[in-house]
């Protein structure tokens, strides 16, 4: 049979070296046992990452920030960061599925489905990993959850922040659908997924590879805290699944028949929708392209909580400061978001298949600091306006906690 892998001994090989390495350095197990380990208050007084990679880095709240509040900022990217990825792997647990069943008809592609079941299982126990760290960290600090959410479906938007309303989410959630029904039914759209995953997880792998390096470089990685390890073994999992994206997308989908046009049509716009998905960048948090104004409500919550302590005004003043103005935070969050949107470009150049408008990342590329700060001064106007203080709960319950002290003060006088 033409589609049959075993006509192809070079792409064969790359998977099965892809998967035996995956298989062998599996590390599900070390990052189980190191969850379970975990208590925050072993951790409390440590960075997790890498200093840049705080919340709100480089904004005026960093900068007039104590010690301590730079601590729990640094914890809070990594709890806010993860939160989205356990919304992307949801979604990737859920399309490894529909793809592999597109593909497991075909003769000798039994080793990409075998691929695919390792790695949803991994993608599990890293969702059970950032889930369990954050739960438990928020809770201390809040007494409840602000950026981790409830379990969601795959069908949500893919953005756990993003620029939408009821309708666009309803949209959205019938086209994941539709795409996961076809392309259960489509060699061709089976592979082509695997583009959009290769272009999400490269978004990720330039910021994870940062964040592993915390772990690395560790004087004593046996004291290191374990948020920091279980980004680590994250990264290292994730490598796998980059390489396995990249192999499918780009040498097994030359094994099966030239797409049609209406397989092109979609295939374009999954990619499409996906710099959609990574237009905006965000100055709360470097890496993940977040639609700032959704965050607002959240990011308000930590700032009246007893960490910070700020009244309803000071709260929304130092918002403004953050969100409207220039920043070296906003300047390094801008530059990622260009440094993605290049590689992006170089990961796809080679699919004839692909429009010009996505080949050139088109999309991405029209974004601007300029265009940021406008968006940021408008949508915190209408913040301002609605806003109400008994919308948001005073988290009084644990004041006692965080009082004000030379060490653990609000660091604003």
């Amino acid at each position: 049979m033409e589609n049959q892998l075993s006509n192809y001994p070079t792409i064969y090989r790359k998977l099965q070296i892809n998967y035996k390495r995956n298989k062998q350095q599996d590390h599900t197990s070390l990052m189980d046992e190191a969850v379970e380990k975990f208590c925050y208050a072993d951790c409390q007084n440590e960075y997790w990452n890498p200093e840049e990679f705080s919340l709100l880095y480089g904004t005026p709240l960093w900068e007039q920030s104590s010690q301590h509040q730079r601590l729990i900022l640094n914890q809070l990217y990594w709890v806010a960061y993860y939160s989205q990825i356990v919304s992307a792997e949801i979604a990737t647990i859920y399309f490894n599925q529909t793809s592999a069943t597109g593909l497991y008809a075909h003769e000798d592609f039994r080793l990409i489905c075998d691929t695919l079941d390792l790695e949803s299982a991994q993608e599990r126990a890293h969702i059970n990993a950032f889930r369990t760290i954050a739960k438990q960290v928020e809770q201390s600090l809040f007494g409840e959850l602000i950026f981790t959410y409830p379990m969601r479906s795959p069908f949500t938007e893919t953005m756990v922040y993003a620029d939408t309303n009821a309708l666009k989410t309803w949209w959205k959630k019938i086209q994941l659908q539709y795409f996961g029904l076809i392309s259960a039914n489509n060699t061709f759209l089976a592979c082509q997924y695997f583009t959009v995953r290769g272009v999400r997880t490269l978004n990720g792998k330039l910021i994870q590879h940062k964040l592993s390096n915390y772990y690395q470089r560790h004087p004593q990685q046996e004291l290191a805290p374990i948020p920091a390890k279980i980004s680590y073994y994250h990264f290292l999992d994730e490598s796998f699944h980059f390489n396995s994206s990249t192999i499918i997308s780009q040498d097994v989908i030359t094994c099966v028949a030239p797409p049609t046009k209406f397989e092109k049509l979609v295939a374009n716009l999954g990619l499409w929708g996906c710099q959609r998905d990574h237009f905006h960048f965000s100055a709360a948090i470097n890496g993940i392209f977040w639609y700032d104004p959704a965050l607002y409500n959240k990011i308000y919550r930590v700032l009246r909580s007893p960490i910070f302590n700020l009244t309803e005004t000071d709260a929304k003043e130092m918002m403004r400061r953050c969100f409207t103005e220039e920043s070296e935070g906003l300047h390094r969050s801008y530059l990622t978001h260009q440094e993605a949107m290049k590689s992006y470009k170089v990961y796809v150049e080679k699919l004839d298949y692909l429009w010009k408008r996505n080949r050139e990342m088109s999309l991405m590329e029209s974004n601007s600091i300029s265009q940021y700060l406008q968006t940021q001064k408008n949508a915190f106007h209408r913040f301002a306006q609605q806003h109400k203080e008994e919308f948001i709960p005073i988290l009084c319950k644990i004041a006692l906690n965080h009082s004000p002290s030379p060490s653990t003060g609000r660091g604003y006088d």
